[in-house]
């Protein structure tokens, strides 16, 4: 496995929603289908993470993490 750079949450309401990042450009996306469903786990494209959520992880990466997130997303 390869190191991790960070993890980002746009959680809204009680469902989870975590990304994350890793050194090799891939990314782990971990969320809750419903208020009754275990975590799913994915491993995602850039180009599968609509612009929106785009915007939400970039908007909560940490600081110093920004520009790696920025690049691996090829955001904007």
């Amino acid at each position: 496995m390869e190191k991790k750079i960070c993890t980002i949450s746009i959680t809204t309401n009680w469902l989870d929603d975590k990304y994350t990042f890793y050194e090799d450009d891939t990314i782990k996306r971990a969320y809750d289908n419903s208020n009754s469903a275990s975590e799913v786990t994915e491993w995602l494209e850039p180009k599968q993470i609509s612009k929106q959520n785009k915007d939400k992880l970039i908007k909560s990466c940490p600081e110093e993490f920004k520009e790696r997130i920025m690049l691996i997303l090829d955001y904007p």
